[in-house]
């Protein structure tokens, strides 16, 4: 019995013709081996499956073939190539960087270069994933990819290039590797099922390459898996039950019942759906790309666009000449967000019928917020209504030219305020100087309720004295000091940590109204500016001033200050024990004991 080879190592391309969707690639390399302008390093970059390590070896196989062809193509059957086909080649090396990253393997290759090669022009080395090479190995590689022997080429194959020094890159030549289309890689597969005698349908082929997301070996890989589930046979049903793809057909079901407004019938659909254990996450994601499908062939330009199988195209661009392209642009927007939301919901399917009975009434809702001909926004915004503001007359000076009597001969400045329904300004009320102020200042509808000026009157009248006259007593140092006493024990009772500061602070009185905290350093200032406020009002009320002032400032060297006993520590303590009792610290030394300062 022969041993089974995967279809990915079997049909392996040995050439470069044979090499599927990187016609760009392949050609640039062909001309530079036909022209002799080969580089000394090159760096294939591009996704995992489209070919890199491939050409890389195809390429190391034709600059040793003894009679390469006139395209730029190995002969594969000279003694350099039949040894290559066999893996018995001394003059290419692989080496997997993602295994052989450290600078002990790096060295070793670069001890290998020095030899030059004892059959055939070239020594290739072909480092594969060199992106997990460490930054010393890269450095320690650095000169000799710069400057390596003439018969020495080195090729780099990656699949994340940013990961790559610069100083690398800048020493290769570049080559950007794409992916592989879908019709190619149909194409491939269908040559691979003539030569297995494999009876594959074309739809299940398609659908195969377009989970592989343009790599080849997947698709290769899901071909061979799905042979032998289905026994040789690559159906459509199949390959949809064993990829766990949702038919097309259920989606078009869906959206039939969300332009009939069926909400039952899209519920006992979605039902069927779940207990064939799709999640609610496939659903809405199939879902989502039907209606971009369908938003695609509302323009016969973009059909291009459609990557579905053959026997739904037509299906698909029928659809999208009945529907409405609002319908389908806000349906996304649901989907959409519905999607993202998806993992955060604890019940993941009451999670999706919301998104259903949201499309279901999708068409009502568009309906009822349509104006005229154009749809507006679905949710309606109630008008907004200006509010009501009573109109502010300018301030009206009114200067009094003539004494008046029971004014004490003072001028006074009246403000008169107006309600005005208009949105015009009146012209300023010229109030009559022989009517009494308390009487101008009251509302004109004759009630007894008191204006605002006469509030604010009544609220300063109310402050202070109760209308007496000010009395500043002058600071005196005795009853300055007493009250501020006062204040410090307030702070202590309340385990202010200020009260340290303010017993520590001293007090000079300037003149009779006001006086000077010093202190000692911008700490303690801190501490007492922080307090300014309630002091203030402490001290004015306790020393009976009103005009009392004071200021923060902090003087150096205090002269005055009050002394305040520090507590000792456990070290000073024990120190002063011992000087007392001496006896004491030969106790200590005879039972070895520790302290524990």
């Amino acid at each position: 019995m022969d041993k089974f080879i995967v279809s990915a190592r079997k049909y392996r391309p040995q050439t470069f013709d044979t090499v599927v969707g990187q016609s760009h690639i392949t050609t640039t390399l062909k001309n530079a081996i036909k022209q002799q302008q080969l580089a000394h390093a090159f760096l294939f970059c591009g996704p995992r499956g489209v070919g890199k390590t491939t050409c890389a070896r195809i390429l190391a196989k034709t600059i040793n073939c003894e009679k390469p062809t006139k395209d730029g193509e190995p002969c594969n059957k000279c003694h350099s190539c039949v040894s290559f086909n066999e893996g018995t080649s001394l003059n290419i090396h692989e080496l997997d960087a993602a295994s052989n990253n450290s600078v002990d393997d790096i060295r070793t290759l670069v001890e290998q270069v020095r030899f030059a090669p004892q059959a055939g022009n070239y020594k290739v080395y072909i480092i594969d994933e060199v992106h997990m090479l460490s930054s010393s190995a890269f450095n320690a590689f650095l000169k000799t990819l710069e400057e390596p022997p003439p018969y020495a080429i080195f090729i780099l194959a990656t699949t994340e290039k940013h990961k790559i020094l610069p100083t690398i890159l800048s020493r290769c030549q570049i080559f950007d590797f794409k992916r592989i289309t879908t019709n190619d890689t149909v194409e491939h597969l269908g040559d691979i099922c003539k030569k297995e005698d494999i009876k594959a349908e074309k739809a299940a082929l398609h659908i195969i390459a377009q989970k592989s997301e343009g790599c080849m070996r997947d698709a290769l890989s899901i071909m061979d898996k799905i042979v032998s589930f289905t026994g040789g046979q690559l159906t459509y049903s199949n390959t949809l039950e064993h990829l766990n793809i949702l038919d097309a057909d259920y989606y078009f079901k869906l959206l039939d019942c969300m332009l009939k407004q069926d909400l039952a019938g899209a519920m006992l659909l979605y039902d069927d759906i779940n207990q064939k254990g799709f999640e609610g996450d496939l659903v809405l994601n199939g879902f989502a790309e039907c209606i971009r499908n369908l938003l695609v062939c509302k323009d016969e330009k973009a059909a291009v666009l459609l990557e579905v199988v053959e026997s739904f195209k037509e299906k698909y661009i029928e659809t999208a000449k009945a529907v409405s392209g609002n319908v389908l642009i806000s349906a996304l927007n649901i989907i959409n967000e519905a999607e993202i939301n998806y993992k955060a919901a604890r019940n993941k399917r009451l999670h999706v019928e919301l998104a259903l009975i949201k499309l279901c009434y999708l068409q009502q809702a568009l309906e009822l917020s349509a104006d005229g001909a154009a749809i507006s926004k679905k949710k309606r915004v109630d008008a907004v209504k200006p509010m009501a503001f009573r109109q502010l007359v300018p301030l009206a000076i009114i200067e009094e030219k003539q004494p008046v009597t029971n004014r004490n001969n003072q001028s006074e400045a009246r403000l008169i305020i107006e309600e005005t329904p208009s949105k015009k300004i009146k012209e300023p009320v010229q109030p009559s100087f022989e009517k009494p102020l308390e009487q101008l200042n009251k509302k004109s509808t004759g009630d007894n309720k008191l204006s605002a000026l006469d509030k604010i009157r009544k609220q300063y009248k109310s402050n202070g004295n109760s209308g007496q006259e000010q009395i500043n007593d002058p600071l005196k140092p005795e009853e300055l000091r007493q009250v501020w006493d006062e204040y410090v024990q307030k702070l202590k009772e309340g385990r202010n940590p200020a009260a340290q500061p303010f017993e520590l602070a001293l007090l000079e009185i300037k003149d009779e109204n006001s006086f000077e905290v010093i202190t000692a350093n911008n700490i303690e200032q801190k501490f007492i500016e922080q307090e300014r406020n309630h002091l203030f009002t402490f001290l004015q009320q306790h020393l009976r001033n009103r005009s009392l002032q004071f200021t923060v400032i902090v003087r150096g060297n205090l002269e005055q200050q009050p002394k305040i006993e520090v507590p000792l520590s456990s070290r000073e303590q024990f120190q002063k024990m011992t000087e007392q009792y001496p006896l004491v610290k030969d106790l200590k030394d005879r039972l070895k004991l520790e302290l524990d300062y």
